[in-house]
């Protein structure tokens, strides 16, 4: 969490000095911060459910241990926080690839900086919710306590749905949504 912080610092510090030597419009800054925000909750849903679920990982001699560690090990044993937290090494890449096109698209490098920054926000977000999902936590406020309620099903009734760590909202469109365990097998 703290090496995102710093990303996050040094990204946004230096999306505003590319800014200040090359500007864009702000409109458009606002609009590569708002476009990660909604692209977000799509990859952290794809991620989830077509890679770390898929059969590709796993498959191949070449990713098949990173996948058990970073997926399988995870849910054979939910509560181990050796295995909660994303590694860097495949966390950054992912983080970079979904930004960069958007942040480039809309406002040039200075959009890149800012779009990365807003992507490691959410992951900071989700790496949250994540360990609050995995603790001894009662959470006071309603939305976390629904997403944790649905994130423990998904581990401990049926991997086959409610992929959404941070929220629901893909697994409402594409279907893979429940809300307890008598909805699945």
């Amino acid at each position: 969490i703290q090496v995102y912080f710093l990303l996050f610092m040094g990204s946004s510090i230096l999306g505003m000095i590319i800014y200040r030597s090359d500007p864009a419009s702000p409109m458009l800054l606002g609009l590569s911060v708002l476009g990660t925000l909604i692209a977000y909750p799509f990859v952290e849903y794809g991620v989830h459910r077509f890679i770390l679920h898929g059969r590709y990982l796993y498959r191949s001699p070449w990713t098949a241990a990173l996948w058990k560690r970073i997926h399988y090990d995870h849910h054979q044993d939910p509560n181990d926080l050796r295995v909660l937290f994303g590694a860097l090494s495949t966390t950054l890449p992912t983080i970079v690839i979904a930004t960069l096109p958007i942040g480039m698209s809309i406002a040039g490098w200075s959009g890149v900086a800012l779009s990365f920054a807003t992507g490691l926000a959410c992951f900071m977000v989700y790496e949250l919710c994540h360990c609050m999902q995995h603790l001894r936590v009662a959470p006071k406020n309603k939305f976390l306590r629904q997403i944790k309620r649905h994130h423990l099903l998904h581990h401990f009734h049926n991997e086959q749905g409610n992929f959404g760590i941070t929220s629901m909202f893909c697994d409402r469109i594409f279907g893979s949504l429940y809300g307890s365990s008598e909805d699945v097998p």
